[in-house]
């Protein structure tokens, strides 16, 4: 069953979720060349911390592993859950995907991002808008009475119709008092299919992109999935509330 949020749960989504977005912003802000990756983690956990949250991921299980990082940093071919590392400084015309969740007051909010580190070829600053784009036009999908596949298949063609391949082994999906609900939202599919679209559903829609083909793999550490061909990957994603007046991006940055 998706999880149906009453107004308490609401409320709280609304805090985790802008608190959540405030440390994605403020970590793009500290993207340059010359820094690690290490450093960009840790600036997200006091971040995080500075807030009253705790990092969702950090210590998250998959498997027999426990994720050892506090934000997921991905660059360049990595798509998502890159680890924060010394060793991986940051250069002039890499791409870094920034995925920031936490836990505020038992609920969470989820949210990520692709940004440039200086001048980055053409091709991928398309990447970068396009993944961007279909994240808006897979949102506004998100109404009641539609069904999931219709946000899967509007982000599918208007990503393929541009020149880009989807990732099809990771999916957005519910969130809430975990980070991980029902319903799985796949950023390939059909109209008319998957579960409807009901009031007060939290969605995490979140399009993962690549520049050459769609095939993934995932890396010696348990967690940093890349893409198969060592193209450039790009992500994009935002939590959304379901609502009578259509959908509600809830991961906005607290006013400063």
């Amino acid at each position: 069953m998706i999880p149906i949020k009453n107004p308490e749960a609401i409320r709280r989504m609304r805090e985790a979720c802008a608190v959540a977005a405030t440390v994605l912003a403020r970590m793009k802000e500290q993207v340059r060349p010359g820094i690690t990756t290490y450093d960009l983690d840790q600036i997200g956990r006091d971040l995080i911390a500075s807030l009253g949250a705790r990092s969702a991921c950090h210590g998250y299980q998959l498997h027999s592993r426990r994720y050892p990082a506090h934000t997921c940093l991905s660059v360049n071919e990595e798509v998502v859950h890159g680890i924060g590392s010394l060793k991986r400084i940051l250069r002039d015309g890499d791409i870094i995907s920034l995925d920031v969740v936490v836990e505020y007051n038992g609920f969470i909010g989820d949210n990520a991002l692709t940004v440039p580190v200086g001048a980055i070829a053409p091709r991928t600053a398309e990447l970068l808008k396009v993944t961007e784009e279909a994240l808006h036009v897979g949102i506004k999908q998100a109404v009641i009475g539609n069904r999931i596949g219709d946000i899967s298949h509007a982000v599918q063609t208007f990503v393929e119709a541009r020149g880009f391949s989807i990732v099809r082994e990771m999916v957005g999906h519910g969130v809430g008092r975990t980070m991980h609900e029902e319903p799985q939202i796949p950023n390939f599919g059909r109209r008319n299919t998957g579960e409807k679209i009901r009031p007060d559903m939290t969605l995490a829609i979140e399009p993962m992109v690549n520049l050459g083909g769609y095939a993934v793999r995932t890396l010696s550490d348990g967690w940093t999935v890349v893409t198969t061909d060592g193209s450039p990957s790009a992500h994009f994603e935002h939590t959304v509330l379901t609502t009578d007046s259509g959908p509600e991006i809830l991961t906005i940055p607290r006013a400063s």
